[in-house]
């Protein structure tokens, strides 16, 4: 009997020793992260913490594909910081577990596959705007509170935190030419820390901040009104962040099948990723969704099974429990040089060098889908946007695709063969290509090259029939496909057209078959 999960899977020769050290160095990569993204958004650093434990667990265990590493991604995070800022962190618990309903019933009804319908100009702009909120977000940690208003460190203060800062930079970038035993943005804020500590540095901490000092993540119900106003204020993050964890959890699922050569389930992964998210909504958690830095992280480590993921949600657990003194001492700016490192890694610098041989079209929906997210944060709208954008385009292009090839045959009998798409953007110049004043007693449409696709279709072939009626003329439709046909048949009510039956998809050659 196969197993349920591929950790208890003997089939599958796992390298035991491989999955633990990967766990753990996935698990050092997440903690800075986590504590980043929660503290950029106004969580207690806490909460970021227990996102990542819970995030990790439930999805290593219960996700669509081994060596898929998710918790507090930055993605989801940015979701919530005006939700934050408008109600507080209580409706941002409400708004994570609605999110986990919408993901478990995307899930349950297996759409997963649509992610495929995102265009890669709208996630090439996703991408880079999300980099660039990520960087921008990261000046608010050289500011300082004085007197109840946020200001500008100045001074000292000011030269401290930036040059601790370009420290975790450049050690973030060249550690790996040393050594890539240790993950880079690990070595950084151990040394980082270690040179604040050795010499008795004066600089913001994560204590200043505030306190993660915890123990297991405590039961709690969201404290807001259980009334539809409430419902009003979380539905729409909610919605959007279901939709952005969606669309960067799968599409980072997609990345993982290529890498490994093997095929994940996406709506699998969808549950789990809904699964998780109500746990961190009723358990303090910030939520959150597969990340593609620790993935990569993960299988460039060499794992391939889920008990890497399973390794590292237990150490971060751990870490809560017992190593909170630490962490609480670690300087601000080695974690804010972890992020600005993290945005540039982000950022698809590849969309710009191609972009003199992307379509002009293209080019405007990745800077499009990117300003709004810079400027907006909201990321589901911004990728909605690029979707419909991208659609109207390909609607404009297939539009002008639409032809006739007119002819008479021996019966007398004027032929428009169709080629194209029938939709609501080629409706026009389908319309345009009849002559009906012109044209003979019998008119015969053509559709083997074509499809009726929509209403708007149906509604413009109910226009053309009745124009040839006014005129007392008869038109007959052939070569359709059955699925034409059923939408044709379920629009009688506002159209009235004779289907000539042709199965073998030969020529009409007399007059009696039209009149069939």
């Amino acid at each position: 009997m196969k197993a349920t999960f591929n950790l208890f899977d003997f089939s599958q020769r796992v390298n035991y020793k491989t999955e633990i050290l990967a766990g753990l160095t996935v698990a050092m990569t997440m903690i800075p992260e986590s504590l980043s993204f929660a503290i950029l958004a106004g969580f207690p650093p806490l909460v970021g913490l227990y996102g990542a434990f819970i995030m990790g667990l439930v999805t290593a265990i219960f996700g669509g594909r081994p060596g898929l590493i998710s918790g507090g991604a930055g993605a989801t995070v940015i979701v919530l910081i005006a939700l934050m800022k408008s109600h507080g962190i209580e409706y941002v618990f409400g708004a994570i577990a609605l999110a986990g309903v919408i993901q478990i019933m995307v899930g349950l009804l297996k759409l997963g596959k649509f992610i495929r319908l995102v265009p890669q100009p709208v996630m090439f702009g996703f991408v880079n705007g999300l980099a660039v909120v990520i960087f921008m977000s990261q000046f608010e940690q050289f500011k300082t509170i004085v007197n109840g208003e946020t200001e500008w460190l100045t001074g000292t203060p000011m030269l401290i935190m930036s040059g601790l800062t370009l420290l975790t930079i450049s050690i973030v970038r060249f550690f790996p030419k040393i050594s890539k035993a240790v993950p880079a943005s690990l070595a950084a804020i151990i040394i980082v820390f270690g040179v604040v500590l050795f010499l008795d540095i004066d600089t913001k901490q994560v204590k200043d901040i505030a306190s993660i000092s915890g123990s297991l993540p405590p039961f709690h119900i969201p404290d807001f009104p259980l009334n539809w106003e409430t419902f009003q204020i979380i539905f729409p993050f909610g919605v959007i962040m279901a939709a952005v964890g969606l669309t960067e959890g799968l599409l980072t699922l997609n990345l993982v099948d290529e890498i490994t050569v093997t095929k994940g389930n996406s709506n699998r992964e969808c549950v789990a990723q809904g699964s998780a998210n109500i746990l961190n909504g009723f358990f303090m958690g910030m939520g959150g969704c597969p990340m593609i830095a620790q993935t990569l992280v993960n299988l460039s480590a060499g794992s391939r099974a889920r008990l890497s993921g399973i390794v590292a949600a237990l150490t971060i657990l751990v870490i809560i429990l017992f190593g909170a003194p630490v962490i609480e001492l670690l300087p601000m700016a080695a974690l804010t040089g972890v992020m600005i490192m993290v945005a540039i890694g982000t950022f698809e610098w590849a969309s710009f060098r191609i972009l003199k041989r992307m379509p002009k079209s293209d080019v405007f929906v990745m800077l499009a889908v990117m300003l709004i997210t810079v400027l907006l944060h909201n990321l589901a709208l911004a990728v909605l946007i690029g979707v419909i954008i991208s659609a109207l385009v390909f609607a404009w292009d297939n539009a002008k695709r639409i032809r006739a090839r007119k002819y008479v045959d021996e019966d007398g009998a004027k032929h428009y063969e169709i080629s194209g798409p029938l939709f609501f953007g080629s409706v026009t110049g389908f319309s345009e290509k009849f002559d009906v004043m012109g044209d003979p007693q019998n008119i015969i449409i053509d559709l083997t090259e074509s499809r009726v696709v929509d209403m708007s279709a149906i509604e413009a072939l109910n226009a053309v029939t009745r124009r040839y009626h006014k005129a007392g003329k008869t038109v007959y439709l052939r070569h359709l496909s059955p699925d034409c046909i059923a939408l044709l048949r379920n629009a009688e009510a506002i159209i009235d057209i004779n289907i000539i039956t042709d199965p073998t998809y030969k020529v009409a050659t007399d007059k009696k078959s039209l009149g069939e």
